[in-house]
């Protein structure tokens, strides 16, 4: 597929995945929905990225939700007699039937998807509004511009969420600040969003895709299957009574342990760790963040 209204950019082993309509504050109409679903699936089944950043063109907007001058109707149709207009929500009854079963991949794009394991980090770089800010919170971390603010602002035209919001938002802050900022559509500002534990940095204005890469960059230096797995075990897992998400945590290790090129970089683990070959087990050469070593050393 050629991308014209998101850019996909590979970066060694991160994938940057740009909302590119400045010009409408990087809105997702029909198109934009499709060209998502093609990016992230690119990026699920590619065995060279390991990390995927998400991003805005542009200085002012993330992502500021859907494009609501699209008509409405299914996006994800094929047949649809002008495919660029096709619009956002489902309204013919096998849409909406499929829509409800889950079959479809989401409204704006394929938010509906919960098993991209690979980590992916959204660099917000203005407004996160509506969608938008479903959007950044698809994301395992959100990398915040000092100017930036999150809104569900969708609620001032009687439009609800559709692509994640409900869901999501509450395992990020929490159900009460969650229904909070649902129920009311108030707007929060970047230190606002890092409090309640929305933004895992704040960042100045311009900075955030740099952060976010550099980030990604240090993940990506990381053995990959146990980070997978971790995190396979921890969405599957939330929300699961405790002996469930134990066991869902179970399977995943044994994975790790069991399928044969995660068990030799399990065993490659084990033998740098014992054998001191790694900075981190190195005094002075700690590559790991915040690692802080013992005067004895360990």
């Amino acid at each position: 597929m050629t991308y014209q209204e998101i850019d996909y950019t590979q970066d060694g082993p991160v994938t940057i995945i740009t909302f590119n309509r400045p010009e409408v504050k990087n809105c997702i109409g029909a198109r934009t929905h499709r060209e998502l679903i093609d990016a992230f699936n690119r990026f699920r089944t590619d065995d060279e990225a390991n990390v995927a950043v998400i991003t805005g063109a542009g200085d002012s907007a993330f992502c500021a939700g859907g494009d609501l001058k699209t008509d409405f109707g299914a996006a994800e149709a094929t047949d649809h007699p002008d495919p660029e207009k096709a619009a956002l929500c489902p309204v013919e009854p096998a849409d909406v039937a499929r829509h409800n079963r889950g079959e479809a991949p989401g409204i704006l794009g394929p938010s509906r998807w919960t098993d991209i394991y690979k980590p992916v980090i959204a660099a917000v770089n203005g407004v996160a509004y509506a969608g938008g800010f479903e959007w950044a919170c698809f994301a395992d971390m959100r990398i915040v511009e000092d100017h930036a603010s999150f809104g569900v602002t969708c609620r001032r035209w009687n439009i609800g969420l559709a692509d994640g919001g409900t869901q999501r938002l509450p395992r990020i802050v929490g159900m009460g600040r969650a229904l909070e900022l649902i129920i009311t559509g108030k707007v929060i500002d970047a230190q606002e969003a890092y409090r309640i534990g929305l933004a895992n940095e704040v960042v100045p204005k311009g900075t955030s895709r740099a952060r976010a890469v550099e980030l990604a960059r240090f993940i990506s230096t990381l053995p990959q299957p146990a980070i997978r797995s971790d995190k396979e075990a921890a969405v599957r897992g939330f929300g699961q009574d405790l002996r469930e998400g134990l066991r869902i945590e179970a399977e995943c290790f044994n994975r790790l342990l069991t399928s044969p090129d995660s068990q030799a970089q399990f065993l490659e683990g084990l033998r740098r760790f014992n054998e001191r070959d790694h900075p981190d087990r190195v005094r002075g050469e700690a590559e790991t963040p915040g690692i802080v070593r013992s005067e004895t050393g360990a």
